[in-house]
């Protein structure tokens, strides 16, 4: 099921005259301020070029005590 011009149409009236414009109006401008904040959120936490995440460090090195999966003997 597909709607067409005209249902989003009669559908978009519906909304105005329940709502109001001005309410829609905050909600759009709330709805905007929130995708603003979130982008820029997840642009914060990505790390700049020459970074690294911790995941993707190497850290070499020897584990001393107990094999890979068993716990060191004391």
């Amino acid at each position: 099921m597909s709607f067409g011009v005209w249902e989003l149409g009669i559908l978009m009236v519906i909304v105005a005259l329940l709502f109001g414009t001005k309410k829609l109006g905050s909600i759009g401008g709330d709805l905007g301020k929130a995708i603003k904040g979130f982008r820029t959120a997840i642009k914060d936490d990505e790390p700049d070029d020459g970074e690294q995440s911790p995941a993707g460090q190497v850290i070499e090195g020897e584990v001393e005590g107990g094999q890979k999966g068993k716990p060191a003997e004391s």
